[in-house]
């Protein structure tokens, strides 16, 4: 079956192989939150992308690969409610930006900064600050492939930058990160993988950046 990027709670997940780079989409309780498993096709070795429910089926998905991290975009609680158990079950490592460090219900292992790059086997993937939906939030770039990929948690979606409650400022922040890190490098082609819901691409978005700005949401 070729890689729709639609999933739900309680159905199967979604793969693709993208370059060197073997991404699964899983929805997870209770929040239908997008969970992401990138794993090494040369190595075996898997980064978690928000464990954020239902830490079984997390687990069962890395099933014979090496949990080598896990990646938090931001500490809302809905993105980190597997989070202690999969380290428990794991001891991977936990990633995090400093800003929402405090966030998150344990330590965290690593702390990210924009533009760090961080390894999963032999694939390399780039952390950009986003703020403006938490002070810390990530997104994560793989560039390995064809296309850019483009793992946005909260912060971009389909139709939208991500939620900052109506705060003018929270919201600047954001659509400026947006416009200058990332529409303003990344190609049309790039695949967006948000923290909730469907996938879309920079193109499909692009047009509505006025209209986003205008609106302040």
């Amino acid at each position: 079956m070729p890689y729709t990027g639609e999933v739900t709670v309680g159905g199967p997940a979604d793969v693709r192989t993208a370059g060197c780079l073997q991404i699964t989409k899983v929805a997870t309780p209770p929040f239908e939150n997008n969970c992401y498993l990138l794993r090494c096709t040369q190595t075996g070795d898997t980064l978690l992308i928000d464990a954020a429910g239902d830490a079984p089926l997390l687990l069962e998905l890395v099933g014979d690969g090496r949990l080598v991290g896990v990646f938090e975009t931001h500490g809302h609680w809905d993105h980190v409610q597997a989070l202690a158990e999969v380290k428990e079950a794991t001891g991977a490592p936990v990633l995090v930006h400093a800003g929402d460090e405090a966030m998150l219900p344990i330590r965290a292992d690593r702390i990210v900064q924009d533009g760090e790059v961080v390894e999963v086997g032999a694939c390399r993937l780039k952390a950009i600050h986003l703020r403006g939906h938490t002070p810390g939030s990530l997104a994560l770039l793989f560039e390995g492939d064809e296309h850019p990929h483009l793992f946005s948690g909260d912060s971009l979606f389909p139709g939208g930058a991500g939620n900052t409650e109506k705060d003018p400022d929270r919201f600047a922040m954001l659509i400026d990160d947006l416009e200058r890190k990332v529409f303003g490098l990344l190609p049309d082609s790039t695949h967006v993988y948000p923290g909730h819901g469907k996938d879309t691409t920079l193109g499909a978005e692009r047009p509505s950046l006025p209209e986003w700005r205008e609106r302040g949401w």
